[in-house]
């Protein structure tokens, strides 16, 4: 009856172990899931912040259907008469940052335009320069986008970019999705032409 004992007792302090160590377990588990689901958001955010690089990394990779380089000017046309602008620009947008002009490409172009090292994507929303693209001069740049490709800088005014030049010389464009709108693919021809 003693050996009986004994072993009623050594099964039950094994079994106290056993559920000791099982409830022990369980503790850890749920730790483990609560610590777990802390890091989900955290997780999510990563997730998150990988696509929107990927998403990124996508559009830089755009295809490029035409690229050159040309003198770029730059033109705030907003229909005020302010510096002898002439009204509302030809694609029937707002005059706007990343509003571009060009004397050939068809109206809505989406380009992408670089100087020393600084891009800026726009829009072909006007015709321009009239006459000075017989002189080399193929895309009238907003003031905004002109000033920032020249040093960063901000313009003094929508229609004086300051910094003290009127010609960006050696501007690369590339051409990025052609424009429904009226005028000619392919590299840019001086107005009127």
């Amino acid at each position: 009856m003693r050996q009986h004992a004994k072993n009623a007792a050594v099964t039950g302090f094994a079994g106290a172990v056993l559920v000791a160590g099982i409830t022990a377990g369980m503790t850890a588990d749920a730790g483990a899931e609560s610590t777990a689901e802390r890091r989900a958001p955290a997780g999510a955010a990563q997730d998150r912040a990988k696509g929107e690089a990927r998403a990124q990394a996508k559009a830089e990779r755009t295809e490029v259907l035409l690229t050159g380089t040309t003198t770029a000017s730059y033109f705030w046309d907003d229909g005020s008469g302010v510096r002898g602008d002439t009204g509302a620009p030809a694609s029937g947008r707002p005059m706007q940052k990343g509003m571009f002009a060009s004397p050939s490409w068809p109206m809505l172009t989406k380009v992408r335009v670089t100087y020393k090292g600084r891009s800026v994507t726009g829009f072909i929303g006007d015709r321009g320069p009239g006459e000075p693209s017989h002189r080399g001069i193929m895309l009238d740049l907003d003031t905004y986008s002109f000033r920032y490709l020249q040093d960063g800088g901000r313009p003094k005014s929508k229609y004086d970019a300051g910094g003290g030049m009127g010609h960006l010389k050696g501007v690369t464009y590339e051409v990025l999705e052609w424009g429904p709108g009226r005028g000619d693919r392919g590299h840019p021809k001086p107005f009127g032409s």
